[in-house]
C-alpha cells in the first residue's frame, strides 16, 4: 500500500498532477459544483443511517 501512496504522491507533484489538482480546485471554487456535492454527500449520508 505504501507503494501506491508513493506513486500518487509523485503524480501529484509533476506538472501534470499539479495542472489537475488546479483545475479540480477551480471547478470546486463554482456555487453550481459546490451545491451538487453537497447533495450528493447528503444522499450518500442518508443511506449509512439505518
Amino acid at each position: 500500500m505504501a507503494k501506491l501512496a508513493q506513486r500518487v504522491r509523485s503524480f501529484l507533484q509533476s506538472p501534470q498532477g499539479r495542472r489537475l489538482v488546479d483545475q479540480g480546485r477551480r471547478q470546486l471554487a463554482k456555487p453550481e459544483n459546490q451545491r451538487r456535492l453537497r447533495g450528493l454527500f447528503d444522499r450518500l449520508q442518508s443511506r449509512r443511517r439505518y
